[in-house]
């Protein structure tokens, strides 16, 4: 007898990173079943957390991978202990869910931060669930030119505290992008230095229609310097439709 797909549900950012993760496993159709996509989304803002990609384009995606959406709502701010108690709130939902919906495999998109992926083993010990990482380990300058080459077309609608100012807010990642980052900035963003939301990939049956807004200048908290809490600055672009 075959051995039957093993049910998973991808963590989903909004952004390339997750895409591609769903796009790896859909190749492996005989080994991987995705079930559903979860998010984060920042209960004040109804954006997605740290990307700020809009409900409205959220859910645009979902239709377009095919794939139920669930939400995990998470106020703002929010301390890793309210994170984390939205995070077994989500598990407890999936334990629920009707065997032919439900899994117990949990697919990430992280790249190669071994602390971030420690920390979702860890926090998936003994809860009978199992993470999965498709595209761990890739070569991210390969990984970049590889996607952007498959017809994915991404907003960089987010740029965390670092080396990257304004101007890159709101652009297209691409290979101009690509070629414009400083050296020293990953091309595929996994230290936090940008993030983007996917409007467009063989993993859509469709493309969204929609293009960067407006860019939103902001003062978050950054690390302590000499036991001072500093302030540092980010951006991000606003992911609106497309004129008709």
């Amino acid at each position: 007898m075959a051995r039957r797909p093993t049910p998973v549900l991808v963590s989903w950012s909004s952004g390339k990173d997750s895409a591609w993760t769903v796009q790896t496993l859909r190749q492996s159709p005989d080994q991987y079943e995705i079930r559903g996509i979860f998010t984060t989304v920042t209960g004040p803002f109804e954006r997605v957390s740290i990307h700020s990609t809009p409900l409205w384009a959220l859910e645009a995606q979902a239709r377009r991978l095919g794939l139920p959406l669930y939400p995990i709502r998470i106020p703002f701010p929010c301390p890793n202990t309210a994170y984390e108690a939205a995070m077994e709130q989500f598990l407890d939902q999936v334990r629920t869910l009707p065997t032919h919906l439900g899994a117990a495999h949990l697919a990430f998109g992280d790249l190669y931060l071994e602390d971030v992926r420690r920390y979702r083993e860890d926090r998936l010990r003994n809860t009978g669930f199992t993470p999965l990482f498709p595209i761990w380990g890739l070569d991210t300058r390969q990984y970049a030119e590889t996607i952007v080459s498959a017809g994915m077309r991404a907003i960089v609608n987010a740029l965390g505290p670092g080396p990257l100012g304004r101007e890159f807010a709101g652009r297209w990642y691409d290979r101009e992008f690509l070629a414009d980052l400083p050296v020293g900035v990953d091309p595929a963003g996994e230290n936090g230095e940008f993030h983007t939301c996917v409007v467009d990939g063989p993993m859509f049956s469709s493309p969204i229609r929609a293009r960067p807004g407006e860019i939103v200048e902001r003062t978050v908290a950054g690390p302590a310097d000499h036991g001072v809490r500093g302030r540092r600055t980010v951006f991000y672009a606003d992911v609106v439709p497309e004129d008709p």
